[in-house]
């Protein structure tokens, strides 16, 4: 078994989605000082690698801390879509996609994780494609982009709405590319929040 980390380090300063309140984590406390060590650390719930629920951006009462925890793990199952500025359902996806499954879409873009073309010059995912998502059931679209699609977001609404939750900014896909098979848990902050941020780990089987 290994164990691969997906997410991006929380830091200081961590590159925010334009027009999101900036990342701080401060050393408040220091050991030397205080004779304790303490951090505090001001987020915004989509600053790095986090989980988007249908509260984003549908209507929705329903918290993702009261969604049960198997929704968040399941059986991975990830497509090469490197050079692709808008990625197609392809024939092939129809037998690789599983029902249940936490699909990741490697772009290769996370190499430019807080730059200005990887906020604004990001692949999108097509609506045929994402229709065969809902049809197929997944459980999560994971996505090393800030998103899956652009203003107004209609990826994200279709997605959502069918409770489909969507995973951004991961990092380290590459490392799975050859793996036969893996599971991802992307557990969220047990946060009364409308999405989360989290360390989301592919177990390689």
């Amino acid at each position: 078994m290994k164990l691969i980390d997906l997410a991006h380090k929380i830091e200081d300063f961590l590159p925010a989605y334009p027009g999101d309140d900036e990342t701080r984590l401060i050393n408040t406390r220091k050991l030397k000082e205080d004779s304790y060590t303490n951090h505090r650390l001001q987020i915004d719930m989509h600053s790095g690698t986090h989980i988007d629920s249908p509260m984003h951006l549908i209507d929705s009462n329903a918290y993702i801390c009261e969604y049960p925890l198997e929704s968040f793990i399941g059986e991975g199952c990830i497509i090469d879509v490197r050079n692709e500025p808008v990625i197609k359902l392809k024939k092939e996806y129809k037998d690789k996609i599983t029902e249940g499954c936490i699909l990741l879409l490697y772009t290769g873009l996370y190499h430019k994780f807080g730059a200005k073309e990887y906020f604004y010059e990001h692949p999108v995912v097509d609506m045929e494609f994402a229709e065969f998502m809902v049809e197929r059931k997944i459980k999560i679209l994971g996505m090393d982009t800030p998103s899956p699609d652009k203003p107004p977001f209609p990826v994200h609404k279709l997605l959502l709405k069918s409770k489909i939750f969507i995973l951004e900014n991961l990092t380290n896909m590459d490392t799975l590319l050859d793996a036969e098979k893996f599971e991802v848990i992307a557990l969220p902050l047990n946060i009364k929040a409308d999405s989360s941020i989290l360390r989301v780990v592919a177990r390689v089987i």
